[in-house]
């Protein structure tokens, strides 16, 4: 077992998963890059610095997740801090251009396998891949579980009548909804343990889930991760927040 306290930032390769796994190095922790594709994940490991270590992790595939978590008990016997960040916005392929057509985002048109593929990844996978960490998490002195959240997925927010973004409350959005339900529903089940859960907002961040649409910098979208992942015992758990405070379920 590593002495340094160790994180796994799931779609770590690039975007605001990149940056969070940068940040938390520098504030002295050891960084697993989960990746789907290992290659990929070891170019940013070598890029990050000698504390990043590349994982190859799917959270679609539960022999992915399995043999990932298996590693990680046998290289570092525990896990401090997850981050579930693998997140997508439309059912394409890895590396496709954002879809000019938005019929996938519309629960009136979208098809039922474009809507799968966007749960699975953004709801299933935290399940499947928090479920297989907890029990390294449990080791730990102070399991820290931060999963990323979207304004776009509150229900409170999208309520309001003169919102534009309800024009675009689909398939994305709900999904968000739900892993907003989903780590509630962990954070309460944990309650009484020494892991907290929290969802981090990164805001609208330039990143290749929204097409490089956003004003927000991969620096400003990490931040609110970077520190709920670094809680103190003080810290609260089953919160909804970004740097600006609790944002509206």
């Amino acid at each position: 077992m590593q002495n340094k306290p160790l994180a796994l930032v799931t779609g770590a390769n690039k975007g605001i998963g990149l940056q969070i796994a940068t940040d938390l190095v520098e504030k002295g922790m050891c960084v697993l890059i989960g990746s789907r594709s290992l290659e990929n994940g070891e170019t940013t490991a070598a890029m990050i610095g000698p504390e990043a270590h590349a994982l190859q992790l799917d959270v679609t595939d539960p022999a992915s997740i399995a043999a990932a978590a298996a590693r990680i008990q046998s290289e570092f016997g525990r896990l401090d801090v997850l981050v579930n960040n693998a997140g997508i916005s439309h059912p394409g392929k890895s590396g496709d251009p954002f879809p000019s057509n938005l019929d996938f985002n519309s629960l009136t048109k979208a098809t039922m396998d474009d809507i799968r593929a966007v749960w699975e990844v953004n709801v299933f996978g935290v399940i499947a891949v928090t479920q297989a960490m907890l029990p390294l998490l449990r080791v730990a002195p102070a399991g820290r579980i931060v999963n990323m959240g979207s304004t776009g997925g509150s229900l409170a927010w999208n309520s309001e009548p003169g919102n534009a973004h309800r024009a675009m409350f689909g398939n994305y959005s709900t999904s968000k909804s739900a892993a907003h339900a989903v780590s509630l529903a962990f954070a309460f089940s944990l309650e009484e343990t020494n892991i907290k859960v929290n969802i981090a907002c990164p805001g609208h961040t330039g990143t290749a889930l929204n097409n490089f649409s956003g004003a927000r910098t991969v620096e400003e979208g990490a931040r609110e991760a970077v520190r709920l992942a670094l809680l103190d015992a003080s810290g609260p758990t089953g919160t909804f927040s970004d740097e600006n405070g609790l944002v509206a379920w």
